[in-house]
């Protein structure tokens, strides 16, 4: 089964920065928008951020503008997430997939979930 790869998560400082990668197969980046969503433990997978397959419309949660920032880079197959000024409420285990994106945002997500990396942002 298809599936995409995270990396770039660890430990940081409250106020910090870390930037998440996520490569899937290339016939799979070419075809789709991709996102990230995230859970922390005991709630619920939350939607974080998601780019067009263009790269020049991106979508965020209320709870990450204007502190996180998504991109592509389609001659990688490589889905970036720049995460600054990073706060304890952040924690979470961080995961890519593809999705569908209307005009107001995320429709649905497709079934190339990989195994997620850890972000841990301590006070």
């Amino acid at each position: 089964q298809d599936q995409v790869l995270e990396s770039g998560g660890g430990l940081v400082q409250a106020g910090g920065s870390l930037r998440l990668s996520c490569t899937a197969p290339a016939r799979i980046f070419n075809m789709y928008a991709m996102g990230w969503w995230r859970q922390a433990p005991g709630k619920e997978r939350e939607f974080v951020a998601a780019v067009d397959l263009s790269g020049m419309s991106s979508h965020y949660a209320n709870s990450v503008k204007g502190r996180f920032t998504i991109s592509r880079d389609n001659a990688k197959s490589t889905a970036y997430l720049q995460m600054d000024s990073l706060k304890p409420e952040d924690t979470a285990v961080y995961y890519c997939n593809a999705l569908s994106l209307g005009p107001s945002g995320p429709q649905h997500h497709y079934n190339y979930w990989g195994q997620g990396t850890q972000v841990t942002v301590s006070s």
